[in-house]
């Protein structure tokens, strides 16, 4: 089962949710000898690494395809600009030139060329970063994550990347948590792709709460089973704008995880919560329940 944890905005607590369930996951599936896999997706700022303090086996350069052009065999005839939706082709009296930057290395641009003057090139746009997490005693997570070379504004083609390496393993039994990029936008969309069910975090503001209805809007969209995590959670919140919300649109609400100073210093020096903190042991033991109903999480 493949598990994506996502949120509407940045700050909601998503890296603390997604550690905090393979973590869980990990714990009791150790007992089972299932795998467990945490594949950080937000890639522009991967941040599962400091909870977690995987021991990084391996590091492999990540690259992504961009057209070269043959002065020789190019007759400037436009077709590859004109074909590119993302504006990457700029043809010129003299030349074509490349925004690499913007080529999302689709190859349409080397498939309409009738003079076959484009071919395409690597171009290093990252790592993904391969170990292990946890312990033999406590439950071990496969860690798996996408580090996007600063600079660098092209993060889909490694999420990819980074998905297809967890979906390359076969093995029926494993359970996969997928941390994804904050907002609704393309990244997070190639992250979430697919999966058998999506966690939403979420908090109770005015933000959070604009921002959550985009990204139910997008999973919606996109077809895939869903429920919310509210976290920084009041008690005279209950009946407020967001509980009004989820109520009108029938959204599950997997937990409620309460704005206690305990669990901020938890997180302020890289702990997990459900090893630090029995109440959200118990808390994420629930979120693990429901998720069972949707796909056979822990029972096969």
């Amino acid at each position: 089962m493949v598990i994506s944890i996502a949120s509407g905005k940045g700050g909601t607590g998503k890296t603390t949710v997604a550690v905090s369930l393979a973590t869980l996951a990990g714990e009791i599936s150790g007992k089972e000898k299932r795998r467990v896999f945490y594949a950080d997706c937000d890639v522009e700022e991967p941040d599962g690494h400091l909870f977690l303090k995987p021991e990084i086996k391996e590091s492999t350069k990540a690259y992504t395809l961009i057209p070269k052009v043959d002065p020789d065999k190019c007759t400037l005839c436009g077709k590859c600009a004109e074909s590119c939706r993302f504006n990457a082709l700029l043809v010129t009296k003299k030349n074509v030139i490349v925004f690499e930057e913007l080529c999302h290395g689709c190859g349409t641009c080397s498939i309409v060329c009738e003079e076959d003057a484009i071919v395409e090139t690597e171009r290093e746009i990252g790592v993904i970063d391969e170990g292990k997490a946890g312990s033999v005693d406590s439950g071990q997570i496969d860690y798996i994550a996408g580090v996007l070379n600063v600079g660098e504004v092209m993060s889909p083609p490694l999420i990819k990347m980074v998905r297809e390496k967890v979906d390359s393993i076969v093995d029926d039994d494993k359970i996969v948590f997928i941390d994804a990029s904050p907002g609704t936008s393309c990244p997070v969309i190639e992250a979430v792709r697919d999966t058998d069910y999506v966690v939403l975090v979420t908090e109770p503001t005015p933000f959070g709460l604009n921002d959550l209805k985009l990204a139910v809007g997008m999973v919606e969209a996109l077809g895939l089973p869903f429920g919310i995590v509210i976290n920084r959670y009041q008690d005279d919140e209950k009946g407020g704008e967001l509980h009004r919300y989820v109520e009108d649109k029938n959204i599950e609400v997997l937990a409620e995880i309460p704005l206690k100073r305990s669990i901020a210093e938890i997180i302020s020096r890289g702990g997990i919560l459900v090893e630090e903190d029995g109440e959200m042991k118990n808390i994420f033991m629930g979120i693990l329940d429901r998720i069972t109903k949707h796909g056979g999480l822990l029972n096969g």
